[in-house]
């Protein structure tokens, strides 16, 4: 039987991407805006480029987000994608997704520290997870961001930039990446095929 693997049109600047990453693994993606779509998709990715207020608008413009919040099967969220995972965001004041709790915070920049956030960062697992089998602790990936979860309870993995933050975070079905797997080389493309292995 083929494996559905659906990646959300929010307007995301990184679907072609991410589209590409797949492929280079064999693995066929369709992109769809459509509610049912995102509910039935063995696996579903939300990607994310641009502010929460605007990426949440569209979701609940047509209709995703309650698709998104009902979905019992894995969901990836990759860089603003996972931070709409959350209850709220402080960029545009923003109610989100609310599958994870807690509040997506802005970075603050100090002497050497730049926000954005931008370029190769270490990883620091916070407990095994399968998202991050073959992965070693240390390995780094690629980051673009202003806001980040901070640590809690849903951390699996952790990187520093300023101050410590959730590089990825699960709950459930519910999984998140605050980097690009899809621009991170051999640790991203290990990251999309623990992902699309995990049972639908």
């Amino acid at each position: 039987m083929t494996q559905d693997v659906l990646i959300v049109d929010n307007g995301g600047a990184n679907i072609a991407s991410i589209g590409f990453a797949l492929a280079r693994l064999k693995r066929t993606a369709r992109v769809s805006s459509d509610a049912t779509d995102i509910l039935e998709a063995d696996h579903v990715i939300l990607p994310g480029v641009g502010s929460a207020g605007h990426a949440m608008d569209r979701l609940r413009r047509n209709g995703l987000d309650t698709a998104l919040r009902a979905r019992t099967r894995p969901l990836l969220g990759i860089c603003l994608g996972m931070q709409l995972l959350f209850e709220h965001s402080e960029e545009s004041n923003t109610s989100c997704l609310g599958a994870l709790d807690g509040r997506i915070e802005r970075l603050v920049g100090s002497a050497g520290v730049y926000v954005p956030h931008m370029g190769w960062n270490r990883l620091d697992m916070a407990h095994p997870h399968v998202l991050f089998e073959g992965i070693q602790a240390g390995s780094y990936a690629y980051f673009v961001h202003s806001y980040a979860a901070p640590l809690s309870e849903h951390t699996t993995a952790r990187c520093e930039h300023g101050r410590v933050f959730s590089a990825a975070v699960s709950r459930g079905s519910f999984h998140g990446v605050q980097f690009h797997p899809e621009r991170s080389g051999p640790l991203g493309a290990r990251l999309f095929e623990n992902f699309l292995a995990m049972a639908a």
